[in-house]
C-alpha cells in the first residue's frame, strides 16, 4: 500500500490514480520548500486534500486540483503535456485556485463584503469557494508555525472573509472549528473560561439530553408521528458571542444545546401544520414553556419563507432548553432554499449571490451527479453586478460591471478622473473606454493638458464619474460664459452701449438660446458674433426711437448709449489732508465693495488699506493703532471698474444647483472670476467658492439674496 492508498482509502482505483499523478507533481514542484516549523511545505496540500476528502466528501477531482494548484503556484509554467491528462474539470477548478490565491486582503475589516463575493466570482466551478474554505481550515489548525504579525492577519481575515462565507454554503462543522480557532487565539481567556466550562459540564448534558428527549420519543411514538432529531451543543465562540450580546454570563445562556424535530410527512401544508403543533403540543404538556420566547413562524412565516416551531421550555430542574419544530419540507427550504439558515441569522447577502451560493450546496449534498453538465450551459454563473480589480499596489476596488478604464480612474480619485489619458490592463495599453474584468490589474495614464469632454458621458457607468465629468463640462462652461460676458461688456463700453436686460432676452430669443450662461459661453468662443449683438442693439435702438414721439422719453426705456465713467483713482475721496498723496488699495481680507461702511489703514509699505467695518481684523487694528486709521468715503459717482467678492456657498449634493447659481450671478451686473466646487462627502454637500465681480453692494446684496433662495443652497457667506 503506497502513500495515496493510506491517505485517500475511500476513492476507487481510477480516483487514486488521479490524484497520485496530481500528488507526483507537487511533490517534485515543492521539493525543498518547507513551513513555518520546519516540515515539509507539501504538508500543507496534503492536509487541505483531506479535509476536502474526509470531512466534506467532495470527489477525486477536487483532492487532484488542491496538489496541482500548490504545484503552480511555485512553477508558473505548467507543463501542458503533465496538466493535459487531468481534463477540463480538474484545470477549471485549478485556475479558479489559482486565481484566489492572488488575493491579498490589506484591510479585510473594512472590504470583507467585497473580498467575499471576489472569491466567489472567481470560482467558475462552485467546489473552488468550498476548497478555498478547506485551505483555510489546515491553514487555522497550524496557526502556531506562523509569526505573530502573520498570525493576526489570518485570524481577522478567517473572521471576516471565511467564517461567513462557510456559514452561507451550510458547512457548519468547518465553521465552528474557525470560529473556536479565532476565539482561541483572539480571546485566550475568555476561550478557556467557556470551554472549561463545556468540559465540566459535558456529563449534565448529555444525562439531560436522555432525559428530555425519551418521555416524547414514548409519546410520539405512540401518535405514529415519524420524525428525526438533530441534536447541537453550541461552540464556544458562540456562547460567547451570545454572552457579550445579551449580556449575561455563561449559566443564563439558553440555548447552549438545541434540540431540532423534523417531522417526516407528506408536503401538504394543512397536515404539516397539524403535525408541528401535535408535536409542540406534547413538548409543552411535558415541560413548562416560556410564552415570551414562542416563535410561530409557520402561522406567519417570515418573508424570506422560513418556517418553524421556536420554543423555549424549562424541565423541573429548571432547566431552560431551545427546541425547534418543523417539517422535512420546512427543514429543506430553510437549508437550502432563499430563506437557508445564514439568511435569517442577518448574514448580509444579495439574491443573486443566494443562487450561487444555493447551487454550490446542491453540489456538496448530491455529490453522485454527473459531473460533466458543470461545463453546460445552464451552469450558474457567479454574480454579474460588480467586478473586481487591483490597483498596482495590490489595493481592491470594486466597481459596477461594465466599467471602463475611465470609471476606475474616477473611483481612485476624481483629479486622476480628469486628467486619465489611458491606462495599461495587465501591463497592456488600453485607452478611456477599455471595459475592465475581474483580476485585471490596472495602472492609469494621466496628462496635465487632458480635458474632459461629452463623449465621456456615453461610456461611462457609474455615478461617481458621470457626476464629476459633467461637474466639469459645467464648470468650464462657467468660466468661458464668464470670459463671453467680460469680452462683450469691454466692446460694448468702447462702443458706449449697453445691454439691458430686454435686449438680451430678445437676443436669445432670436439665437434660440435657454439660458443665459449658454448664451455667454457661445459669445466666449466665438459662436455668436458680437458684431451681430451690436447691430441688433443699434436697430432695437432706432425702432424705439421712432416710437417713441419727439421731446418725449419712455419712462421705461434705458439708454443704449452709457456715460463715460470716472478714473478708478477718482473711485474714493481720503479724508486726510496730510495723506492725499498716498496710494490705497482694497484689502484681501475683507475685499470691500462700493457703497461698504469702510475705513483706511495707513500701511508702512503699501499706501492705504481699505478695510470694511465688518472686517475681522478691523477691532484688532482700530485698538492696537488708532493714530494710523483714516476717515475715508466713496465718491459721488461709482468707478465703472468692478470690486472682486468671494462668497462661499454651502450647497446640497444636487448637479442642478451649480448650474442655478451661474444663472444666478450672471442674471445680475455681475461676473464671475474663478469658480471652485468641493464634494464633501460626509455630510452629503458642495462647498462652493466662487469669486465675482461687481460694481456696488446694492448689486452684490441682490447676488447673495438670490442665491439665497435657491431650493438646494444652504448657506451664504461673504468672506
Amino acid at each position: 500500500m503506497d502513500r495515496i492508498d493510506e491517505l485517500f482509502p475511500n476513492y476507487d482505483e481510477s480516483g487514486r490514480n488521479l490524484i497520485r499523478a496530481a500528488y507526483g507533481i507537487a511533490e517534485k514542484a515543492l521539493d525543498g520548500r518547507t513551513r513555518g516549523n520546519g516540515h515539509p511545505f507539501l504538508e500543507h496540500p496534503t492536509g487541505v486534500a483531506r479535509i476536502a476528502s474526509d470531512e466534506i466528501g467532495l470527489p477525486a477531482e477536487c483532492v487532484a486540483a488542491v496538489f496541482l494548484h500548490e504545484a503552480q503556484r511555485f512553477e508558473t509554467e505548467a507543463d501542458p503535456k503533465q496538466t493535459a491528462d487531468f481534463g477540463k474539470d480538474v484545470m477549471t477548478l485549478v485556475d479558479g485556485l489559482n486565481k484566489i490565491s492572488t488575493i491579498k486582503p490589506k484591510d479585510t475589516k473594512l472590504e470583507a463584503e467585497n473580498y467575499k463575493k471576489l472569491i466567489v466570482s472567481y470560482s467558475k466551478d462552485p467546489r473552488v469557494t468550498v476548497l478555498k474554505l478547506a485551505d483555510r481550515l489546515e491553514v487555522m489548525r497550524s496557526l502556531d508555525i506562523f509569526p505573530k504579525l502573520s498570525k493576526e492577519r489570518k485570524i481577522l481575515e478567517t473572521l471576516m472573509l471565511y467564517i461567513p462565507l462557510a456559514h452561507q454554503l451550510g458547512l457548519y462543522n468547518m465553521k465552528s472549528e474557525m470560529e473556536d480557532i479565532y476565539f482561541k487565539y483572539a480571546e485566550p481567556e475568555q476561550y478557556r473560561a467557556i470551554t472549561n466550562k463545556l468540559k465540566s459540564t459535558e456529563k449534565d448534558r448529555q444525562l439531560l439530553m436522555t432525559q428530555f428527549i425519551e418521555p416524547l420519543k414514548s409519546k410520539l411514538s405512540e401518535e405514529g408521528i415519524r420524525y428525526k432529531l438533530k441534536i447541537r451543543t453550541k461552540t464556544a465562540y458562540s456562547i460567547w458571542r451570545k454572552m457579550q450580546k445579551q449580556k449575561v454570563p455563561f449559566e443564563d445562556v439558553y440555548d447552549v444545546f438545541a434540540i431540532r424535530f423534523i417531522i417526516d410527512c407528506e408536503p401538504d401544508r394543512e397536515k404539516e401544520h397539524a403535525l408541528c403543533w401535535r408535536v409542540f403540543s406534547r413538548v409543552t404538556e411535558e415541560y413548562e414553556p416560556d410564552t415570551n420566547r414562542l416563535r410561530d413562524w409557520i402561522s406567519n412565516p417570515k418573508p424570506n419563507g422560513y418556517e418553524s416551531l421556536h420554543i423555549t421550555v424549562k424541565n423541573k430542574d429548571n432547566v431552560y432548553l431551545e427546541v425547534q419544530i418543523r417539517t422535512k419540507r420546512m427543514d429543506d427550504m430553510a437549508e437550502n432554499g432563499l430563506a437557508s439558515h445564514w439568511s435569517y441569522k442577518g448574514i448580509k447577502h444579495e439574491a443573486a449571490l443566494d443562487k450561487w451560493l444555493v447551487s454550490v450546496r446542491n453540489i456538496l449534498e448530491h455529490p453522485g451527479n454527473d459531473k460533466s453538465a458543470y461545463y453546460e450551459d445552464d451552469l450558474p454563473e457567479p454574480p454579474s453586478k460588480e467586478i473586481f480589480v487591483f490597483t498596482p499596489s495590490g489595493e481592491l476596488r470594486k466597481l459596477a460591471a461594465g466599467a471602463t478604464v475611465l470609471d476606475f480612474a474616477f473611483d481612485i480619485h476624481s483629479n486622476l478622473g480628469i486628467k486619465c489619458t489611458g491606462g495599461k490592463v495587465n501591463g497592456k495599453a488600453v485607452p478611456i473606454k477599455e471595459k475592465l474584468n475581474t483580476g485585471d490589474v490596472v495602472e492609469i495614464m494621466s496628462s496635465k493638458n487632458q480635458k474632459p469632454s461629452q463623449d465621456w458621458l456615453n461610456f461611462v457607468v457609474t455615478n461617481k464619474a458621470r457626476t464629476k465629468i459633467r461637474q466639469k463640462l459645467s464648470e468650464a462652461e462657467f468660466q468661458k460664459a464668464s470670459e463671453g460676458k467680460e469680452l462683450l461688456e469691454r466692446r460694448l463700453k468702447n462702443w458706449k452701449l449697453e445691454l439691458d436686460d430686454e435686449t438680451l432676452a430678445a437676443i436669445m430669443k432670436k439665437l434660440q438660446y435657454k439660458n443665459v450662461n449658454a448664451f455667454y459661453a457661445a459669445v466666449g468662443d466665438g459662436t455668436v458674433d458680437i458684431a451681430d449683438i451690436k447691430t441688433f442693439i443699434d436697430k432695437t435702438a432706432e425702432r424705439q426711437a421712432v416710437e417713441t414721439p419727439a421731446g418725449k422719453t419712455d419712462s421705461t426705456e434705458r439708454p443704449t448709449a452709457s456715460k463715460p465713467g470716472t478714473a478708478s483713482d477718482d473711485i474714493m475721496v481720503i479724508d486726510a489732508r496730510n495723506v492725499k498723496s498716498l496710494d490705497y488699495r482694497m484689502a484681501k481680507c475683507c475685499n470691500p465693495v462700493y457703497g461698504d461702511d469702510v475705513f483706511g489703514f495707513v500701511s508702512i509699505k503699501d499706501g492705504i488699506k481699505i478695510h470694511r467695518m465688518s472686517c475681522p481684523n478691523a477691532a484688532r487694528l482700530m485698538e492696537m493703532y488708532p493714530y494710523r486709521i483714516q476717515k475715508v468715503r466713496w465718491s459721488d459717482n461709482p468707478s465703472s471698474s468692478g470690486f472682486q467678492v468671494v462668497l462661499k456657498v454651502i450647497a446640497a449634493h444636487e448637479p442642478a444647483v451649480i448650474n442655478e447659481i451661474i444663472d444666478t450671478v450672471n442674471a445680475f451686473k455681475a461676473s464671475i472670476r474663478s469658480f471652485n466646487v468641493n464634494e464633501n462627502e460626509r455630510h452629503g454637500t458642495y462647498d462652493i467658492q466662487l469669486k465675482i465681480s461687481v460694481p456696488s453692494n446694492l448689486e452684490l446684496d441682490k447676488v447673495i439674496s438670490q442665491i439665497r433662495v435657491r431650493k438646494n443652497v444652504l448657506k451664504v457667506s461673504r468672506s
